[in-house]
């Protein structure tokens, strides 16, 4: 045998050699380190961390919140450039291999020979995928081992889509974004649906070093990598050339970006948060809970920006502060053309964010014109006209000065500003330095339909709807009003609007309370007192009913105790309350007597998509309370059930003799009829009383339905004809209200409601001083809440409070409240609880009475 064939029968022998050699490790490897893997099964029970998601109850993303950023997502959601871009760039041979790939262990081993160099890794997608899940990133042999054998395993148990699915929803790709929707949303700010090649490219380059390629940090070697994803996508055919041209040549232009949320909401979202920490720890944040509130989106957008608007007109009507800093261009470099760089603005404005719609700018010049030149923050160059910049200064809360001449006098070249986008142009705005709240409750069942808390969460993330205490001033009245008329007063009787002086040990000096006009009117009817706001007949009222009283009466409003001072002066709303608390006990007036408990999430669900809370408030419900004909029904059908196979009618006689016909199994023409009517029907107190009591958890009486309604009947002449007049713009006849002002106008407050919803505005300084002269809650709060309403109302009807049976109508002399005699001169209509009208006139005969609404309180003659 001549030498080379020798060589090559020693070299072949050695190959073989080194084959069995490398195959007999493989296989005493697999065994060996086989017992102590976990199965690949166990994928299926690894939860992903996936951040807790907040959503309105209209399915609209509100917050996500978590330290790791991730939306699982499946296999068919991905696209295919998505899928194709991380192919070329980890794993071109992905759905051929096993779960290891050959050629780039072959490729691994030789560089490894040749240079001792372990940078070839030639892990696949699998191979990734069992090292994040199960094991360490140490780059070892036994690791590498360990890998392969898990990545075998992996494809056994899991289709190829499936892997890859997995893959691309655990992979870490930088600043805390797990998962390609994740990374989309961060780098992009982009669905993955709506992802470019080269963005696509981009992230699929990630996989490899995310701290180091990743756009944001460091666009330049993030550009390199994606060009390198670009060139093994043109090689493999995913993309044509001119695919790739198109891609090289796009711009990398990337920041980070918040979660793509549908709905700013934060106060929401952070009354979310903590309750979700306290249901569940720190598992909140990871397990992938999804939580749906009772927000409704388009209300809560419609509350936010009426807080804003009121917020900024109140701001405006006590002029401009000054910028936010003077003389900031001083040390900023200037180009050739003796321009300032944008990034060198955009860097300078940096400290300056923007808030609740307003945008931070840095002023360049001011012209001749009286306009200025201004670099908005992200936005560039714009000018804003003499008409956005002619605000009076501010002086103190109560005065503002003469108006300027010129637009130098207002701003200077160097200033740091915020500006207000409106139809006509940029306006010089500045974030206000009151503070405002908006709560809106559904009367049914207390469900928050909408909540801010502020003017800007960023800014302040005190949240005043629920965690102030503040006085709610004339807003509190309807509560007094309400307990008077349950010991005995009317809408009609008279009480003197007369001074008084308290000497009370529990007051810190004499209190001697006055009317907002500083007038007196002597005696007046309890109507007109409401609707005027008279602070003297209040506190006559309380004193008449009794302190005693009317704390027990309040108490079951669920009223906070700060909100009920157990002296004179709770009269006139000197407690403290929430917003929340006060839309609370509207909500008693606006579901005819209920109490109902605020709530907001209405559904959680956890990571496997399982409901692990469904809310289940008590509801108000005239039609659950008990009555003869129902407790009858209940009866019966418990004493003799009837067989499931017969229809049968009860004829159930109660006790005032009326008869009652009980249905219990419809006759159906046809199986068919009947199966329409089971997917059509829902239980009603009509058709099925005892049901529907069953099914609903009523809520507790606190007042009577004639109390409730009462009340509201004088609140809608508050918007007649009283302190709520401006709400009149809606032109509605449903609603009812009251303004609040506290003392020296430190909180300025609007509460009202319809059948249907209840809302309550406040404004006031958190470091609480005056709101300045003229600001009270007719002017101050009220255009809040009618800006809201004025998107809440239209396109729904007319949600009038019905009256109960236990309301009647009487004609009444205006002057002494009692019923006018037949043909007497300006009489008008009242109404009252039945067994309560007030005395006749002398020689009067019986009046009659009148159900349904007559124009109560009109006080136009009726003759």
């Amino acid at each position: 045998m001549n030498t080379p064939v020798r060589i090559a029968a020693v070299l072949g022998g050695l190959a073989a050699t080194l084959a069995i050699a490398i195959v007999t490790a493989g296989v005493g490897a697999y065994y060996y380190f086989r017992p102590g893997l976990p199965s690949a099964e166990t994928l299926r029970e690894v939860p992903l961390q996936t951040p807790l998601a907040i959503y309105s109850r209209d399915g609209r993303l509100i917050d996500q919140i978590g330290e790791k950023r991730r939306t699982p997502v499946e296999y068919e959601e991905i696209p295919e450039p998505v899928i194709q871009a991380f192919l070329a760039a980890e794993d071109d041979r992905f759905f051929d291999h096993p779960g290891f790939d050959y050629q780039g262990i072959t490729r691994a081993a030789v560089n490894l020979l040749l240079t001792g160099n372990r940078s070839q890794g030639g892990s696949t997608i699998t191979q990734q995928l069992a090292r994040v899940y199960f094991l360490t990133r140490e780059r070892t042999f036994v690791r590498k081992a360990k890998e392969l054998i898990l990545a075998v395993r992996i494809e056994q148990e899991f289709s190829k889509e499936k892997i890859l699915s997995l893959y691309l929803n655990k992979i870490f790709l930088g600043q805390r974004a797990y998962g390609v929707v994740a990374a989309g949303e961060v780098y992009f700010g982009k669905a993955l649906d709506e992802l470019s090649i080269a963005e696509a490219a981009t992230i699929a380059g990630l996989p490899k070093a995310p701290s180091t390629l990743n756009p944001v940090t460091s666009p330049e070697r993030a550009t390199d990598r994606r060009g390198y994803v670009l060139g093994r996508m043109r090689e493999l055919g995913y993309i044509t050339e001119a695919d790739y041209t198109d891609a090289i040549a796009t711009p990398m232009v990337s920041r980070l970006h918040g979660p793509r949320v549908a709905l700013r909401a934060r106060y929401v979202a952070e009354m979310v948060r903590a309750e979700m920490v306290s249901r569940f720890g720190l598992g909140a944040y990871t397990d992938g809970y999804k939580v749906i509130t009772t927000v409704d989106s388009q209300l809560q957008e419609a509350a936010q920006e009426a807080l804003i608007t009121s917020l900024l007109e109140y701001d405006r009507r006590h002029g401009y502060r000054g910028p936010a800093a003077r003389d900031v261009l001083a040390d900023l470099a200037r180009d050739a053309d003796g321009q300032y760089s944008a990034v060198d603005l955009n860097t300078l404005l940096a400290p300056y964010p923007d808030y609740g719609g307003l945008y931070s700018a840095v002023v360049l010049d001011v012209g001749d014109d009286n306009s200025a030149q201004v670099f908005v923050r992200d936005r560039g160059l714009t000018r804003v006209a003499w008409e956005g910049l002619n605000w009076r200064r501010y002086i103190n809360d109560n005065v503002i000065s003469d108006a300027p001449d010129s637009a130098r006098d207002v701003v200077q070249a160097g200033d740091v500003v915020y500006l207000a986008s409106s139809q006509d142009g940029w306006l010089l705005a500045q974030p206000p330095a009151a503070q405002a709240a908006f709560v809106a409750l559904d009367p049914a069942d207390g469900a928050t339909i909408a909540l801010s808390g502020g003017f800007d969460f960023e800014a302040s993330k005190f949240n005043r709807a629920v965690q102030t205490r503040r006085q709610p001033g004339s807003s509190f009245k309807p509560f007094i009003y309400s307990a008077a008329l349950a010991n005995g007063y009317t809408t009609a009787s008279l009480i003197n609007d007369a001074p008084v002086v308290f000497d009370d040990d529990k007051l810190e000096e004499t209190w001697r309370p006055e009317n907002y006009s500083r007038k007196f009117n002597g005696p007046t009817r309890l109507r007109e007192a409401l609707i005027r706001s008279l602070n003297l007949v209040s506190v006559r009222l309380l004193l008449g009913t009794g302190l005693g009283n009317v704390l027990e009466h309040l108490e079951d409003f669920g009223l906070p105790a700060s909100a009920l001072p157990r002296d004179s002066s709770l009269a006139l709303g000197s407690g403290g309350a929430a917003p929340m608390d006060v839309a609370a006990g509207y909500a008693v007036f606006a579901n005819g007597g209920f109490r109902v408990q605020p709530y907001l999430i209405d559904r959680i669900v956890d990571g496997e998509g399982r409901n692990v809370f469904i809310a289940d408030p008590p509801r108000a419900c005239s039609d659950c309370e008990p009555d003869p004909a129902s407790e009858a029904i209940q009866q019966i059908i418990a004493d003799r059930p009837l067989e499931p196979e017969r229809s049968e009618e009860l004829k159930i006689v109660t006790d005032d003799a009326a008869v009652v016909t009980v249905n219990e199994v419809p006759d159906y023409a046809s199986v068919e009829q009947m199966s329409a009517h089971g997917m059509q029907w829902r239980a009603t107190t009509e058709d099925a009383p005892d049901f529907v009591q069953r099914l609903v958890r009523p809520a507790q009486r606190v007042i009577s339905a004639e109390n409730a309604y009462l009340v509201y009947d004088m609140m809608r002449d508050v918007i007649r004809r009283g302190t709520g007049r401006r709400a009149r713009e809606l032109g509605r006849s449903d609603i009812a209200g009251k303004t609040g002002t506290s003392n020296d106008r430190r909180d300025a407050w609007f509460s009202g409601f319809n059948g249907s919803l209840v809302a309550t505005a406040w404004v006031g300084f958190d470091q609480e001083r005056s709101l300045g002269a003229g600001e009270e809650g007719g002017r101050t709060a009220l255009p809040m809440w009618k800006y809201f309403m004025a998107d809440a109302l239209p396109g729904t009807s007319e949600a009038l409070i019905p009256q109960p049976a236990g309301i009647v109508t009487a004609r009444i002399d205006p002057e002494s409240g009692l019923i006018a005699a037949a043909g007497s001169p300006g009489a008008i209509f009242e109404i009252f609880e039945a067994g309560q009208l007030p005395d006749a006139q002398q020689d009067t005969p019986v009046p009659a009475l009148f159900g349904g609404d007559q124009g109560v309180g009109d006080e136009q003659s009726l003759f």
